[in-house]
């Protein structure tokens, strides 16, 4: 049956919508809507860990202070006390569905505990220097296994189906969302999927942007379709820039952990000399925004094409006990951790705002729920703390999956299909990949670690242009993924240019030359779509 109907249906295929799937798979049929495979997302790229209040020096209170501060004043403090509270019963759990995290006998708990950037003790619980991964491969054993979950693979969503599309829906009072139109890659073909209610967990956008960590997938689908819907945004302006990503010619999106900072990693210029003190007393453990804004500022400075991050100062056994999947794809790239330093520019890596959620992950439209990087919590505020992410994933799918074993059940509607009968299929593909380049080229020039006005209006053009240009490709030829993700990505930059405009201070990831002080109160950007 190419049509189908599920109880939830979860668009996306990361740690968020994997704790969710499996939380209501007891007693609900549940669908995970995913555009390549179950084993590709950015949680499975994270490699640093998850943190929770676990050892007796720690405590949720701590762990609150220090998601406060990194937040720079936007942190929705019930938010950050939610997670933060949530967070030990959320590592349990991991736990319990077989998480093999990296032991430690000696420390009171049995598990090793690292620190990270902005946190005052160690609090992050990992698996060796491949969380994301270890977490990922254990759920998806689970996922696969489970009867009542419904994977489908190579699938990607158009946009969500809301009750004010569709004729004679009883009852109507308030919109809803019933389902998605979905793109079957293998097949060419558009699928309707109903549901009682639809969860976006597709991560973040960060692929707007021409250097990044993320998998080609993170193309913001979530937020894209969201804000189509309705769903109000917010905080767009703030994309965190990881300081330290590999660079080198042949290593595409490779991040070298927050972790080897917190091991004692320094970050020096080709002479050897450090400079992090300079720009922050905390030097490399500060926030990764003033990390990544120094590294940004000395190799503009400098006229350097990047700096050096250097851990050889300790034991080569330590360094590969501790770094095995940094040490060996450096190793296999001709850098030796243990001998030499590593050469690292920043990249986009973490996208803080999101869709406008409560802490259950319910958006705006009835019947909808956004998860994970997709959504904005008020947990990450303007600037995200080390390993609050997978942490976020969890216990906010958990949540969600409460809320909804408590929504009354509605009788499924019929869904007109999809309707494909005044277009045709595409004649030159090639505009499709020359509009990509130029987005993520002039994203990264104009709308990148350190912005001005005048940059920002020069995005905001290009945004404009290319937007009439995909708009009319979409709406006379058949859906392709790339046109899809490209549509996407459009739709998010626009977000990510409109909220910079409208941010008339520096604070947090978002810093203009213009605006180079915080203003006295802090408040949200928050986009809302004209009715």
């Amino acid at each position: 049956m190419y049509n189908r109907h599920f109880d939830t249906l979860i668009i996306g295929s990361g740690l968020a919508g994997f704790t969710l799937a499996l939380n209501l798979a007891q007693s609900q049929r549940v669908g995970i809507v995913t555009k390549q495979t179950l084993n590709d997302s950015a949680s499975g790229w994270a490699q640093g860990g998850i943190a929770a209040s676990l050892s007796e020096e720690d405590t949720p209170e701590k762990h609150v202070q220090d998601t406060v501060v990194a937040g720079a004043g936007l942190c929705d403090e019930r938010a950050v006390r939610f997670v933060a509270g949530h967070a030990p019963e959320a590592i349990r759990w991991l736990i319990d569905q077989g998480v093999e995290f990296t032991r430690d006998e000696n420390n009171g708990i049995g598990y090793h505990l690292t620190k990270e950037g902005g946190h005052c003790t160690r609090r992050i619980i990992h698996s060796g220097d491949a969380t994301g991964k270890a977490v990922q491969q254990t759920l998806i054993d689970k996922i696969r296994s489970c009867s009542n979950i419904h994977i489908l693979e190579q699938h990607i969503a158009i946009d969500l189906i809301t009750s004010d599309k569709v004729r004679d829906v009883p009852g109507k009072t308030e919109k809803r969302c019933l389902g998605a139109y979905v793109l079957d890659r293998t097949k060419g073909r558009v699928r309707t999927f109903t549901a009682q209610n639809t969860v976006l967990a597709t991560g973040g956008a960060s692929k707007v942007y021409l250097y990044t960590t993320n998998p080609d997938t993170a193309t913001g689908d979530g937020i894209a379709m969201g804000w189509r819907a309705g769903c109000r945004v917010a905080n767009m302006e703030f994309i965190q820039f990881h300081p330290t990503c590999l660079y080198h010619p042949h290593a595409k999106s490779f991040l070298i952990s927050e972790a080897v900072r917190g091991e004692g990693g320094l970050l020096k210029l080709p002479d050897g000399n450090c400079f992090m003190a300079r720009h922050d007393e905390r030097a490399e453990l500060a926030p990764r925004d003033i990390v990544a804004r120094a590294i940004d500022f000395e190799m503009k400075k400098r006229g350097l094409d990047c700096v050096y991050l250097d851990i050889s100062h300790k034991p080569a056994n330590f360094l590969q006990q501790h770094f095995p999947t940094i040490y060996a794809r450096c190793l296999k790239l001709g850098i030796d951790l243990t001998q030499e330093p590593i050469p690292v520019v920043p990249a986009a890596h973490y996208t803080c705002g999101g869709i406008l959620t409560d802490q259950r992950g319910r958006t705006d439209l009835n019947n909808l729920y956004a998860i994970g990087e997709t959504a904005y919590t008020g947990l990450h505020g303007a600037n995200r703390l080390a390993s609050n992410s997978l942490l976020e994933c969890l216990v906010v799918a958990r949540a969600a999956a409460q809320d909804i074993h408590n929504q009354p059940v509605v009788s499924a509607l019929k869904i007109p299909d999809w309707d494909e009968s005044r277009v045709t299929d595409a004649d030159e593909e090639i505009v499709i990949s020359h509009n990509w380049d130029e987005l993520r080229r002039f994203m990264w020039s104009y709308v990148g670690i350190v912005r001005t006005t005048k940059r920002l209006q020069r995005a905001q053009h290009r945004i404009d242009l290319l937007r009439e240009e995909i708009n009319e490709y979409y709406t006379h030829f058949r859906v392709t993924s790339d046109l899809l993700e490209l549509r996407n990505l459009v739709d998010t930059a626009d977000l990510i240019v409109r909220s910079a405009m409208l941010r008339h201070e520096s604070r947090g990831l978002h810093f203009s030359k213009d605006y180079p002080d915080a203003l006295a109160s802090a408040q949200n950007t928050v986009l809302q779509k004209p009715l």
